[in-house]
């Protein structure tokens, strides 16, 4: 189903820039403004100077063709997958960085799981046309068990990386380049058996469509591919947080839960369940739903009720802090928040296959991918 290539990555040179944890960043979405200068100081080659030029595309693409012909950026000679492994608090996930075949969401290789609105895309979409080069890679999973990929990851993995480091967040990080044409083929034909859902960069896949288009890349083009981080949906390292919604207006009471006294006795009740906390006015309930996927059912049976012809988008707040999202009702900042557990990621891939949309701030990956292991430039004949 899904196309998934090597490619020839640009990445920064170990003899100019010895060590990738001062260079790299978190993606461009999730760094607050405030951290900008921090990470703008750690190096004159950090790739925040990149990913969040302001409005100053045309600068981005002049400071990365600087750093091209300088050499502190190359490209691989040869195409490549690259094996990325994430450690932290105790865990490691195992990933890969390839190339993926664009094709709109309706073919079914490729599956949305939340809707998305148009800032942002509009800002990423300036970014490539100046640059035409994908900084960062999307991030998506699939289901590889009973496959052969388990068993090619671990051939992949078996042998000694090639780039190590560490970021801020005390993360840990390993990088291996794969050249073996043969291990390559045999990693895309397993794939070409599987749907990719994307599990973090829905805008940027969007763009990467829009932008295509408007290049007119066809065949085996790199403008036709998108630069993905694919990890297996049952991998131990995989964490979904939850996204509470805290809502800025109460028109009518939400009734019909089972009152309960504490964020606590509230977080439990839904452990396990298709049921979703309720907190307003000082007090708690659980509600329960009915359904396969609480977040789902909580925005059909209650919160689009209560939004009538309103938009989320105005009216919702999201956090992954269930007490600041109490807070955020005492305060008065809203009228009510609604607490959910984590989405079951084989709920959510069975849902987008039967081409169901989840609302927006339906899943929160953690950690997110440092920016900066590898780029792919658009404006090759090949991936």
């Amino acid at each position: 189903m899904a196309q998934v290539e090597p490619f020839h990555g640009t990445r920064y040179s170990p003899d100019l820039v010895p060590d990738l944890g001062r260079v790299v960043s978190p993606p461009y979405d999730v760094i607050p403004e405030e951290r900008l200068e921090d990470y703008r100081s750690r190096s004159p080659y950090n790739v925040v100077r990149l990913v969040r030029p302001g409005a100053d595309y045309a600068g981005a693409a002049r400071l990365e063709r600087s750093w091209l012909e300088s050499g502190v950026l190359r490209e691989d000679r040869q195409r490549a997958f690259y094996l990325h492994q994430h450690i932290f608090e105790g865990r490691v996930r195992r990933g890969l960085i390839g190339a993926v075949g664009l094709s709109p969401y309706g073919e079914g290789k490729v599956l949305p799981h939340e809707r998305t609105h148009g800032g942002a895309k509009a800002d990423r979409l300036e970014l490539y046309r100046a640059t035409a080069t994908a900084f960062e890679p999307l991030w998506f999973v699939y289901r590889g068990a009973g496959g052969d990929l388990p068993g090619l990851l671990d051939e992949g993995f078996a042998t000694e990386p090639e780039v190590t480091f560490a970021t801020d967040d005390g993360a840990g990080h390993r990088v291996w380049p794969v050249t073996d044409a043969d291990w390559q083929k045999r990693v895309t034909r397993a794939f070409a058996e599987l749907p990719l859902l994307i599990a973090d960069g829905h805008h940027r896949y969007e763009t990467a469509l829009t932008y295509a288009a408007e290049v007119g890349a066809a065949g085996e083009s790199a403008a036709g591919f998108a630069m993905v981080l694919l990890v297996d949906i049952d991998d131990p390292g995989l964490i979904v947080l939850p996204t509470h919604r805290v809502m800025r207006i109460a028109p009518v009471a939400v009734v019909g839960g089972d009152p309960v006294g504490s964020l606590a006795e509230a977080l439990a009740g839904i452990r396990g369940r298709v049921a979703a906390g309720h907190y307003a006015a000082g007090h708690f309930q659980v509600l329960p739903l009915e359904g396969e996927s609480a977040l789902v059912e909580l925005h059909r049976q209650v919160i689009d009720n209560l939004l009538g012809k309103r938009s989320a988008e105005d009216v919702l707040l999201y956090t992954r802090d269930a007490e600041e999202a109490v807070r955020w009702v005492d305060e008065g900042r809203g009228k009510q928040a609604f607490f959910l557990e984590p989405p079951d990621l084989a709920v959510v891939l069975k849902l987008a296959q039967e081409g169901r949309v989840l609302p927006q701030k339906s899943t929160f990956f953690h950690p997110k991918p440092p920016s900066g292991m590898v780029f792919a430039r658009l404006d090759r004949p090949e991936p």
